[in-house]
């Protein structure tokens, strides 16, 4: 079948306001999935597909069919239709609507076709999974997946073909925007056993993922190249990557084989760079020698001096790269943070106020001692997890010093930055660390292979900004339905909501457990979700360090009417990170230095709304506040943030990032100009 795209488009631009008043109550009412995208494919459906069609449709539940019917059709439209709904809700409002009920909670939007235990947002609509080897329903070329790519957009999951096992692989954003799976596991048969092939003669088709390095370009058309000649040197299970200034990634630890915590014989205590320049190697690191055993998944923040931050079991230390070399930090108190521990830890927002200097906050974790890791005495799983916080700014101070505790204890807490500078914490459990039982001993003390149980559904969030002892509140959330245990993960979506999803704490497939492995989709959707958005003009498509200011426009609309807003606004970049086992690599927030104008001749909408120019300045020229590669671009009013525009920071290619003097911004207007601007703008003498 095959459509006027065109007269389709320019019908329903006609009839706007009489579809959505006619049609989107009605169907908000009716089906309650309150998405205003729905209204306009049930006007394109009674209008545009024959009866018979129709019917078959309108006999589907839940409303994704349809877009799973007409994707199986020839409907063209499909393509284009996203675009058109975000015509017609609004341009910069997000598409995906929701009922108030909804507001500081859950709601499940769809499948992700694997288990999520990692992924990262790749595009405007499109965020990409990687599970482990195992038997997903879910196939792609004769065999089981382990990669899909979710459309936000539809609640589609499209699966996408991996050649090796991507097992607790680590993961980044290079400076072109590519993104990067490094590492993973032997190739495995069904029940998680060794395979005797490890070169993709085996029942998943898979090869040893040890020693791999996959790309992505994400898009429409992008898949997952996985070249041997661009592989590591040395195996890395349970690696740590953190995006570098030029654009490469950093790649830490790991080990080689696999266990529930690390040895020396299969620790591999180093650290290199991807992709390798000529004559690099790996590079030993001493705190990861004196870590063992819970040093795998090293928690590492690049800081704005160009030195990286390290977390490991109980040890801390800056290194620097450059000179090859580590300076030790006092020891990590009240809890493990590593994995198995599995703390959740977050670079609290980078930003003029605070110099951009960084703060690094851990909290959660276990109070497990080296020699119980492995214990045939205690059972781990009735461990509490540790609710203390900790917090360190190397910059300024040499020592952790400790912050407002969770309300609970939590492992596997994935720490989530959200655009109006507070931190969501969701997923994780109150009992026990991350892991599943690999003999027998530890099968008789699990849950049903998984070493945590009492999930924590309910969502908090730290407000730095807020006195001590009031940084952390769950006022107006709601609890998940779903428990997120271990392999879980989440990430910040571009309207600031959060996409939840994952949790798997078994060998193989096991959808009959206590903890299933877990294939529902979830959206948290913060409070400010449903509040009118800022609609900024003027975004750039890349953004450069230092150099000439730019400008964007606003309306007092985007001001809530309250021009003293203007003092209640931010713009900010934000990097989402790569989300697996508690962390998300490379995840940051820098906030840009503005000044505002109120235009005298009023320049702004039709409405007569008064025009507002801010001068912004293009990123610090410190590449390391935030290192170079795709980032996304939110104004934020008053703590609502705009939707969030993708854009390229840097050159847009790995490799030195130039960097130029910043150029002085003009004053911001006063504050009795601003009213006497808001006056005139609106006829007022």
């Amino acid at each position: 079948m095959r459509l006027g795209i065109p007269s389709l488009i320019q019908h329903l631009k006609d009839n706007k306001s009489a579809i959505r008043t006619s049609v989107g109550k009605t169907l908000q009412t009716l089906f309650g999935y309150g998405q205003l995208c729905l209204s306009y494919w049930f006007h394109f459906l009674t209008h545009f597909i024959p009866e018979d069609t129709r019917d078959v449709i309108f006999r589907m539940r839940p409303p994704n069919s349809w877009l799973e019917y007409l994707q199986d059709t020839d409907v063209d439209a499909l393509q284009v239709f996203t675009g058109i709904c975000c015509f017609l809700i609004g341009e910069g409002q997000p598409t995906h609507t929701i009922s108030d009920d909804l507001l500081g909670g859950f709601q499940v939007v769809g499948e992700s076709g694997v288990s999520a235990q990692q992924l990262f947002l790749g595009s405007e609509n499109l965020v990409y999974i990687l599970d482990k080897v195992e038997n997903n329903p879910l196939t792609i070329n004769n065999h089981a997946a382990w990669g899909t790519v979710y459309d936000i957009d539809t609640n589609i999951a499209t699966p996408l073909e991996v050649t090796t096992n991507t097992f607790c692989a680590g993961g980044a954003i290079l400076g072109n925007g590519d993104w990067v799976s490094i590492g993973g596991n032997q190739a495995v048969d069904p029940g998680g056993n060794t395979s005797t092939s490890q070169t993709g003669n085996n029942t998943y088709q898979n090869s040893d993922g040890a020693f791999a390095v996959r790309t992505i370009t994400p898009g429409p058309e992008g898949n997952w190249y996985d070249d041997p000649a661009m592989d590591l040197k040395s195996k890395r299970w349970y690696p740590t990557l953190e995006p570098m200034i030029d654009g490469r990634a950093f790649v830490l630890g790991g080990d080689q084989w696999g266990g529930f915590v690390n040895d020396v014989n299969n620790s591999n205590p180093t650290y290199e760079f991807w992709p390798r320049y000529d004559g690099e190697t790996s590079i030993g690191s001493p705190i990861l020698l004196n870590t063992l055993p819970a040093n795998l998944y090293p928690i590492a923040h690049l800081l704005p001096s160009n030195t990286i931050l390290l977390n490991i079991n109980r040890a801390a230390a800056i290194l620097d790269t450059n000179a090859n070399a580590e300076y030790p930090l006092p020891e990590v108190p009240h809890a493990v943070r590593t994995y198995p521990a599995s703390a959740s830890s977050v670079l609290l927002p980078l930003t003029p106020a605070n110099g951009w200097n960084a703060t690094v906050m851990y909290c959660g974790g276990s109070d497990i001692s080296k020699e119980d890791w492995l214990s045939t005495t205690l059972a781990l799983i009735s461990v509490p997890a540790s609710a203390s916080c900790i917090k360190i700014s190397p910059a300024t101070q040499n020592d952790f010093e400790d912050e407002d505790s969770l309300p609970v204890g939590r492992v596997m807490g994935s720490a989530i930055l959200l655009p109006d500078g507070t931190v969501l914490v969701v997923n994780g459990a109150n009992t026990g660390v991350a892991g599943y039982a690999g003999n027998a001993a530890q099968q008789a003390w699990s849950v049903d292979d998984g070493f945590s149980d009492m999930p924590v559904l309910r969502p908090i969030i730290y407000d730095p900004s807020r006195p001590s002892g009031q940084k952390w509140s769950d006022a107006g959330l709601q609890e998940s339905t779903v428990p997120r245990m271990y392999h879980s993960s989440a990430t910040l979506l571009p309207d600031g909501s959060v996409l939840v999803a994952g949790s798997n704490p078994h060998p193989d497939y096991s959808p009959n457990k206590t903890y299933p492995t877990e294939y529902r989709v979830e959206r948290f959707y913060p409070l400010y979700y449903n509040k009118r958005r800022p609609e900024p003009s003027g975004i750039p498509s890349s953004i450069s360090y230092g150099g000439s200011y730019f400008e964007l426009g606003l309306t007092l609309d985007d001001l809530f009417g309250d021009v003293q807003n203007l003092n209640k606004l931010k713009i900010v970049l934000m990097k989402t990170g790569y989300s697996t086992h508690a962390i998300n690599f490379g995840m940051r927030s820098a906030e840009l230095d503005h000044t505002f104008t109120l235009n005298a001749d009023s320049t702004g909408r039709a409405d007569g709304s008064a025009g507002i120019t801010l001068h912004v300045s293009q990123a610090p020229p410190n590449v390391a506040i935030l290192p170079p590669g795709t980032a996304w671009f939110f104004v934020v009013v008053d703590g609502v943030p705009s939707v969030g525009a993708k854009v390229m920071v840097g050159t847009g290619q790995i490799g030195n990032q130039p960097t130029a003097d910043v150029e002085a911004l003009p004053e911001s207007s006063t504050l009795e100009d601003q009213n006497w601007m808001i006056q005139r703008s609106f006829g007022q003498p």
